[in-house]
């Protein structure tokens, strides 16, 4: 049996742990900083036996070196990106197993966020980094909107019971924009309600549903013409294709207040 424990870090990143009850040994995923992953391991009794990187930014790398002081593991990452310390090249079709947890990970190659960025997908889990988040997908920094799209159909197509594991606590702004996309969608608001509660008791948003993504994100639904329209209005023109609709909904989340 997995637990998946989020370890709360900087100040909205999560630090993934996948643990085997059983033996407690875990993989660490992201670790922007390695103080809340060594403080959470000792006060368990965790061990080790890999890390998994899903791109090169610093919030979701700076931990290795010191987490590497503490414990002789692997650190698996993109073969397009350059990761510090990393020792496992992986891209689309590879699988990391890891025997200590009896699980196996196939990868993706999902550019947008960064040029060489990979998800981690296994036993109805999906561990995106800042591809795709709930509600909402990252910024495209080195990507063009014609990967992104690409990336997020990819994700889109594995199973509605998939629990996504993304690397920020963004749902509740993100929802708001997602209304503003679309202020008709009641799956949006009820979503809403629900993130609001959790927050307000300091509890976390993530994992969500696939399925759930796929009602109430908009960069899942540029397929959807009430996504369309709406970008469309914003673009000022009429748009059509995905990749259309997705560049000009990530530009207004870009520059968008709420």
């Amino acid at each position: 049996m997995l637990n998946i424990n989020p370890v709360p870090a900087l100040s909205d990143n999560y630090i993934w742990l996948i643990q085997n009850v059983a033996s407690s040994h875990v993989a660490i995923v992201d670790p922007g900083e390695a103080g809340p992953v060594l403080t959470k391991i000792k006060e368990y009794d965790l061990k080790p036996v890999a890390i998994l990187i899903t791109h090169h930014h610093w919030d979701h790398v700076n931990g290795i070196g010191e987490l590497l002081k503490h414990f002789h593991i692997p650190v698996f990452g993109s073969a397009k990106e350059n990761v510090e310390h990393q020792t496992n090249a992986l891209g689309q079709g590879d699988q990391v197993e890891l025997p200590e947890l009896e699980l196996v990970l196939d990868i993706y190659d999902v550019p947008g966020h960064t040029a060489g960025a990979i998800a981690y997908f296994g036993q109805g889990m999906l561990f995106s980094g800042d591809t795709l988040f709930t509600a909402g997908c990252g910024k495209l920094f080195e990507g063009t909107p014609t990967q992104m799209h690409n990336s997020l159909s990819k994700l889109a197509a594995l199973p509605g019971e998939t629990l996504l594991y993304c690397g920020h606590e963004y749902t509740q702004n993100n929802l708001v924009f997602a209304q503003a996309v679309e202020p008709d969608n009641p799956q949006i608001s009820d979503r809403m309600d629900k993130v609001k509660e959790l927050r307000e008791q300091g509890l976390p948003t993530v994992p969500a549903l696939l399925a759930m993504e796929k009602e109430t994100n908009p960069f899942l639904r540029t397929h959807q013409e009430s996504v369309k329209k709406a970008a469309s209005q914003a673009a000022g023109k009429q748009l059509t294709e995905g990749a259309d609709v997705l560049a000009t909904i990530r530009h207004w989340k870009d520059h968008f207040s709420g």
